[in-house]
């Protein structure tokens, strides 16, 4: 078991502020990523190479049926899981107990062994700029995903992040909490 606990990070299939994303993994200690098929993709769209990703970081990706690496969280190596950018698939996942992904079994798992988890949502606001791999582009997510993100707000040990400052705050907190010994 790895000494201190580490961050799990959950990768989904969202470009929304993923290299900024990145970057805030880039800063944080003892990071190992997990992401789901989509996420792969969307990488590789980006001209994120996993093989730059690997040699910073331990990398699980959802090559599995059952998720085999979800099983670290019963092992007491991870202190906080992060998802984001997290889709509105991921989130709407999440809020109906879905776990057919790799980072959605995280996410259901770590509320099972009373893991706090920060989502960084992407649909949170009726309209949203982001960059995709050609350029900015403005979405409207729907009602079920305004929704969806809302819900979610109310699980417990469950924090949503809706921009970069936002995630910045909860991560910054969770580790603050973590140094003064509260859970």
């Amino acid at each position: 078991m790895p000494a201190p606990p580490r961050i799990a990070w959950g990768l989904t299939g969202s470009g929304h502020f993923l290299r900024e994303s990145l970057d805030i993994i880039d800063g944080l200690p003892d990071v190992d990523l997990f992401l789901t098929r989509a996420a792969a993709e969307v990488l590789s769209m980006y001209g994120v190479p996993l093989k730059v990703l690997r040699e910073k970081h331990r990398i699980y990706q959802d090559h599995t049926a059952s998720s085999v690496p979800v099983g670290f969280l019963y092992g007491g190596h991870y202190h906080t899981l992060i998802i984001g950018p997290a889709t509105s698939n991921t989130v709407a996942k999440c809020v109906a107990g879905i776990s057919d992904t790799l980072v959605t079994n995280l996410y259901a798992q770590a509320g099972k062994c009373r893991i706090p988890s920060i989502v960084f949502a992407c649909d949170c606001e009726p309209t949203v700029v982001t960059e995709a791999p050609g350029g900015s582009v403005t979405l409207y997510p729907r009602p079920i995903d305004l929704e969806n993100t809302a819900r979610l707000k109310t699980f417990p040990l469950t924090t949503v992040a809706e921009n970069i400052a936002g995630l910045q705050a909860a991560i910054a907190a969770r580790l603050a909490c973590l140094s003064t010994s509260c859970s």
